[in-house]
């Protein structure tokens, strides 16, 4: 079965799937990079040429293809990932979903100078623009997830040692 991380920007997905994947000793596939492998260019670029409608459309056949193909695999996606209803579907058929969630304050700090996304809405400050997000995908987010760990305080190695724990104890690992 599949370790599927959901999650908004910040909350720590990268780095717990790259733990979770070294201690279970399975395959990682990170959505952004193979996103980004599939066009041929980085996220900006792809929004910039086919905008976000265009990048959900190469993010939903890359979640369908990894999906239908794999099983015992890490799959950290990106925190969009929710917003297409068939990619929960897919990422479900072969995995249990952990949403990863931290406080707003830590989600900022982690993300202030991140190059790698330009901005979803205009017109917005930075802080405003990702309160808004937030608000308008936790119900998504929350619809999603199996199960659901704050990564406020701990560090990412820890918290994949709890979800190891936690997935043991559900037995679905």
């Amino acid at each position: 079965m599949n370790i599927v991380l959901l999650g908004y920007r910040g909350t720590g997905k990268s780095s717990v799937a790259r733990f979770l994947a070294k201690n279970l000793k399975r395959k990682l596939f990170c959505i952004d990079e193979l996103i980004v492998e599939s066009a041929g260019m980085p996220v900006p670029q792809i929004v910039g040429e086919l905008g976000w409608p265009g990048f959900r459309e190469i993010e939903r056949r890359v979640v369908e293809e990894v999906s239908g193909r794999e099983n015992d695999a890490i799959i950290d996606c990106g925190g969009g990932v929710v917003l297409d209803d068939r990619n929960v579907r897919n990422l479900r058929k072969n995995g249990k979903t952990v949403l990863l969630t931290a406080s707003f304050e830590a989600i900022l700090k982690r993300i202030h100078r991140d190059p790698n996304r330009p901005p979803l809405k205009e017109g917005l400050s930075f802080e405003e623009e990702q309160r808004q997000i937030i608000e308008e995908r936790a119900d998504k987010y929350r619809a999603a997830a199996d199960m659901l760990v704050d990564t406020t305080r701990g560090k990412p190695g820890e918290t994949a040692m709890y979800i190891i724990r936690r997935f043991k104890e559900m037995a679905w690992i």
